[in-house]
């Protein structure tokens, strides 16, 4: 398994140096520490920018979260109201439940949690977190859902059909994002050589040919993804991520995104960065910052 280390120094080739800055999909790769202590739901400052590892969106609210080094965040709040006690969520997943979240990493100062925690689960929106498997064991610093359980990548890529068992991939690839749906056993992976596509849950993977150089991944449902490449560039897929279409380009420095599809046949996407969240409503070619869209 590579070193903590050599997981945060994931590269795609050919690419300018300032994106290379970029290219960690849930960015901060960190030894484990001990942020400051704050407690579940009170003000925190007014956008909690650092270290931003995933992003959850519920639409019928439109409460926006993003998960960080530091715990998960109402960002739509201002200031930012903080959700969850203090734990580096890597690996930040959530499920078809808007209430429902799955992540890895680190825990916080008073945390009780075993360092890394391994795979976790939060079944209130994150205000508790519960222990599921490889507590001591593993930090997933890229993971999904599918149709048959979870894909996640400690240096290892590994399937769970139920977050306790674990079986390993032989895929030699090393992912920064993994992309997938609760609907489907689609999954992506971005990698420096290209996205590389599973049908089967994450078991066998292909690279998928004359793709974009994409970086993050995120399905709207079973066939609709998008992939922002590190320049920002942003592309749409209709069929699962087998054929791209470029769309618009998306400013700063992107940490994580997320996508639904709505009434009208568009995609909303959502676009975490070290500035704010950016929010299209057009698919990907235009963006604004969420509280001025």
């Amino acid at each position: 398994m590579p070193s903590p280390a050599r997981l945060c120094t994931i590269r795609f080739a050919g690419i300018p140096a300032a994106a290379a800055a970029l290219l960690l999909a849930l960015s901060a790769c960190a030894a484990p520490a001990a942020p400051s202590e704050s407690s579940s739901s009170t003000p925190a400052e007014d956008y909690p920018s650092a270290h931003i590892h995933g992003i959850a969106v519920d639409e019928p609210t439109g409460k926006i979260m993003i998960a960080t080094h530091d715990g998960l965040f109402d960002v739509t709040a201002k200031p930012a109201v903080k959700l969850s006690p203090t734990i580096d969520l890597m690996g930040f997943s959530p499920s078809e439940d808007p209430g429902i979240f799955y992540a890895s990493g680190h825990p916080g100062k008073g945390s009780t949690l075993p360092n890394p925690v391994g795979l976790i689960r939060s079944g209130d929106g994150g205000k508790t977190w519960e222990q599921l498997s490889r507590q001591g064991e593993s930090d997933f610093h890229a993971m999904t859902m599918t149709n048959s359980g979870i894909v996640a990548f400690d240096g290892v890529l590994r399937t769970s059909p139920d977050g306790k068992t674990w079986d390993t991939s032989t895929a030699k690839f090393q992912p920064a994002v993994l992309a997938g749906h609760p609907g489907s056993d689609t999954v992506l992976a971005t990698t420096e050589q290209g996205p590389q596509r599973s049908t089967d849950g994450g078991k066998t993977w292909q690279l998928v040919p004359s793709a974009p150089l994409i970086q993050f991944a995120a399905f709207a449902n079973n066939a609709d993804a998008i992939g922002i490449e590190p320049s920002g560039a942003v592309h749409y897929s209709a069929d699962g991520g087998v054929t791209w279409t470029r769309k618009g380009t998306v400013d700063g420095e992107v940490q994580a995104i997320t996508t639904t599809k709505a009434a009208d046949g568009q995609l909303n996407i959502w676009a975490a960065t070290g500035e704010g969240v950016l929010v299209s409503k057009d698919g990907g070619a235009n963006f604004a910052m969420h509280n001025q869209s």
